[in-house]
């Protein structure tokens, strides 16, 4: 029979016992450098060229699915609901997300509340058994390839096919630092708690596509559909709600007390416990630099600077032209009317 589940912490016994670990590890650790670090990953690191080769293969699948399937349905479904042409550009691009994100967490929660996995009612269970080079289930295999090729995937895609908006670099140093969670977490056998951590991530996305598609459908054909405006006000109140909830609450009290604390009592000498213990941190940082841009819209609804609801992330974007000024770059007026701003760069209308 199982071990009960241990209580989640509250923010005070978390912040308590996380800083006690990791300053008892910092102390204890008389060799901590490159050349530990090098006999570590020597000694405990499995993955496999093929591995990263089928990963690659399937981040360039994702982008030639992406690219598919905005061609052939998402971009002509904009042009038969009539949606403004802003918006049209923008549309594919959250249906795609909206797809992929409510596959990967139904997934994900499948393996976390149908399965005999106990990871979110009880985290630290995450390390009971963990074992050097152990075997990887294949269900959790499978989640960490669909994952870790989509991130691939969208490293090129923020660049290159998504919208440029205000934080699309901080985007960026995301899907790096969820990538090396990725393979860092697979190649260290730390599969347990990673499906954890998408789990508690992934939900967001899916509220946020879900809210900014609404958005976007809500004028169209010239007219404006009350449904679309009602479901984005909805979406945007649980949005921000379940950020808080998810990323805030339970990602820290769950996923960050089990690897910095738990951990260490499964296993005392557990590798690389800085490094992703330093990645996860960072995580949580941006996690609180997105929630102030949540917060901040909320305030400007509330103070009636924003009519209706919108994209959060463009906001200050679209703002900014209203009042004729391009973020980054300034052109004169004449030329404004026969250029327009798409993915970052500025490109004649005609094309």
């Amino acid at each position: 029979m199982p071990p009960a589940a241990a209580p989640m912490p509250g923010y005070g016994e978390f912040f308590q016992r996380v800083f006690g670990a990791l300053s008892a590890a910092a102390r204890s650790c008389s060799d901590c450098g490159w050349e530990l670090s090098k006999r570590t990953w020597a000694r405990n690191a499995h993955l496999s060229w093929a591995e990263v080769l089928l990963c690659a293969l399937c981040a360039l699948g994702w982008t030639a699915l992406r690219a598919a399937c905005c061609r052939r349905l998402f971009a002509p479904l904009g042009e038969w609901c009539k949606l403004q042409p802003k918006d049209a550009a923008k549309m594919p691009e959250s249906a795609w997300k909206l797809l992929f994100y409510s596959l990967s967490w139904s997934y994900g929660a499948y393996l976390l509340f149908c399965t005999d996995y106990r990871f979110f009612h009880d985290p630290p269970s995450a390390f009971y058994d963990w074992q050097q080079g152990m075997e990887v289930p294949r269900d959790i295999a499978v989640a960490y390839l669909l994952q870790g090729s989509f991130y691939g995937h969208s490293l090129y895609a923020t660049a290159y096919m998504d919208t440029w908006r205000k934080d699309s670099l901080v985007m960026l140093l995301h899907h790096v630092v969820a990538l090396t969670l990725l393979a860092s977490s697979y190649a260290f056998r730390y599969h347990n708690v990673g499906i954890l951590v998408l789990f508690l991530h992934d939900v967001n996305d899916v509220q946020l596509e879900f809210t900014k598609l609404n958005v976007y459908f809500k004028h169209r054909g010239g007219t404006f559909h009350r449904l679309n405006d009602v479901l984005s006000n909805v979406g945007c109140l649980t949005f921000g709600l379940s950020w808080f909830w998810f990323r805030l609450y339970w990602f820290p009290l769950k996923v960050l007390y089990a690897t910095c604390h738990s951990s260490l009592q499964s296993v005392p000498n557990i590798p690389f416990y800085f490094f992703f213990n330093a990645l996860l941190l960072l995580l949580t940082l941006m996690n609180i630099y997105w929630f102030l841009y949540i917060v901040l819209f909320v305030a400007k609804v509330l103070l009636g600077q924003v009519q209706e609801v919108n994209d959060v992330r463009e906001y200050d974007v679209e703002e900014s032209r209203k009042t004729g000024k391009e973020p980054g770059i300034h052109l004169p007026q004449a030329l404004k009317e026969r250029l327009h701003l798409k993915n970052g760069l500025v490109k004649d209308k005609r094309l």
